[in-house]
Parts: C-alpha cells; sequence; structure tokens
C-alpha cells in the first residue's frame, strides 16, 4: 500500500508540535491584552451607629463605676429611688386602702385614679411626694408616688392603691399598720401649701349643706363648698383666706359638728 510522504519521519512531527505551541502562547497573549481587571469602587463602610440597650457593645467597661442600686417597682412611671436613700421624714399609722368606685376618677392632683399603679393618698404630704411604705408586721414595703388626698377616717395616716395593698399586704385584711418614709418631695414640707379644712362624711346632703351655710356665715373670708363622694357620702371643704396653714389649724381647732370629723388637708 503506497503511504504519504511526511508519515514516519520525526522532523514532521517536531514541526506540528512547534506550531501547535506556538498556536497557544499566541492565544494566550491575545486574551491578557484585550481584556483588563475592571476597577469597581468601593463605597466606605457606614459610621457606627449607637448600639441598642441590650447590645453588648453598649455595656460600661469593667472599669467604670457602677450605677448605683435602686428600689424600683412594677408601676407604669417605673419609680426609682436609691436604696440608700435616706427619708426626709418617717411616720407610722395605720394605713388602708381605696380601688372602685374611685378607679378612673380624677384624683387631687388632676391625674386620672388608676388602681392598678403605684400611688397613694396622704391629707398632707406635698402632691408628687415619693414615698416608701412598709407592713410593720410582715415587712413588705412598696414605693409610691402621692397623687391623692385621704384617708378622711379618724386614725388612719395613708390610703394605697389596690396594686400597693397588694405588694405590702394591707389589700386582705383591709387595714394594717405601716411606717411611711418620706424620699422625695417637690416642695419643702415644713413651709408653703394651700391648706384647708375637710369635714364628714355625712348621710345626708342636707346636713352637709347646713354646717356648710353656718360655716359661711361665721367664717365671712372663707370660700365654703359641700359636694359628694363617689361612694355617696357628703363632704363640707373650707378654705381659708389665702389658704393659709395657719388660719385653717384655727379653724379646725375651733368648728365642731355632730356628725363627721375634721381634717387639716393640704391642697397642692
Amino acid at each position: 500500500m503506497p503511504q504519504s510522504q511526511n508519515s514516519g519521519r520525526p522532523g514532521a512531527v517536531l514541526s506540528r508540535l512547534s506550531a501547535f505551541l506556538f498556536l497557544v502562547l499566541l492565544a494566550f497573549l491575545l486574551t491578557n491584552c484585550g481584556h483588563k481587571q475592571a476597577q469597581v469602587d468601593v463605597p466606605a463602610p457606614p459610621p457606627l451607629t449607637p448600639a441598642g440597650p441590650h447590645d453588648a457593645r453598649n455595656r460600661p467597661p469593667a472599669e467604670s463605676p457602677r450605677a448605683q442600686p435602686t428600689e424600683d417597682n412594677d408601676d407604669k412611671e417605673a419609680l426609682r429611688v436609691p436604696l440608700d436613700a435616706k427619708p426626709l421624714s418617717v411616720e407610722t399609722g395605720r394605713a388602708s386602702w381605696y380601688g372602685a368606685p374611685y378607679h378612673n376618677r380624677r384624683s387631687s392632683n388632676g391625674e386620672v385614679y388608676d388602681m392598678n399603679a403605684m400611688t397613694a393618698a396622704h391629707r398632707t404630704l406635698p402632691l408628687g411626694s415619693i414615698v416608701r411604705v412598709t407592713n410593720v408586721k410582715t415587712g413588705h414595703s412598696a414605693v409610691v408616688r402621692i397623687t391623692d388626698r385621704g384617708p378622711f377616717i379618724q386614725g388612719r395616716i395613708l390610703d394605697l392603691s389596690l396594686a400597693a395593698a397588694k405588694k405590702v399586704d394591707v389589700w386582705g385584711p383591709g387595714v394594717a399598720t405601716v411606717r411611711i418614709e418620706i424620699l422625695q418631695t417637690p416642695t419643702p414640707l415644713d413651709s408653703g401649701g394651700r391648706w384647708a379644712v375637710q369635714i364628714g362624711a355625712f348621710g345626708e346632703e342636707d346636713a352637709a349643706r347646713d354646717l356648710a351655710d353656718h360655716l359661711t356665715r361665721r367664717y365671712h373670708s372663707a370660700k365654703v363648698l359641700s359636694f359628694n363622694s363617689p361612694a355617696g357620702d357628703w363632704w363640707v371643704r373650707v378654705r381659708v383666706q389665702n389658704d393659709d396653714r395657719k388660719r385653717a389649724e384655727d379653724l379646725a381647732r375651733d368648728t365642731q359638728t355632730v356628725q363627721g370629723s375634721i381634717f387639716l388637708v393640704r391642697l397642692d
């Protein structure tokens, strides 16, 4: 069988291999020359934002001074006072509590009374005062804010909201002996204030109006008001000239009635 001229010759094989390598090298050079690496403008990273309250980065370093321990309640307003706060004054007496029908009615400070908040009523402490109430028998305590006036029952010094009464074990028995530590007041305890005298409770409106008329004739400069409470009883309130405490104390001392009791009360 006749054969091709180049078949079987070493020179021909080497020539083909050289040509193949030359073509591969040429393709490689053309590829690198025709495609330059793309340049991408990468924006700078955004600045760091403050960490959230639960982010570990927000915690102070170990060497930072610790925040002062506080006494906290479940109140919506999160009443906080230092655990080592020194009381401005201390008094001990009987405390009771009040809920319905006063719930959702206007308190003496203008707020709507919420029996589920940590509040209380006191006759003479400035409205807005913060006090710690401790049950003398059980030792349970709570921090409350004074938002209302009362209790207007002889022998009692504090009316707790339902929530506060449960926390200091007054809700069950209804009345208990407590220690009141006044921790903060918006105004001085021993000066100022707007004072009045409150008399009651009367079971009948006529009895309250008769006393109000009598006091109006006797104290011409006083403002006398008779009104009924959410519980249905009637009261008489006397505001002396300039709401002066000394005048109010004198009126309370000199006034007598066969019904109800007489209380000195601070209005602000």
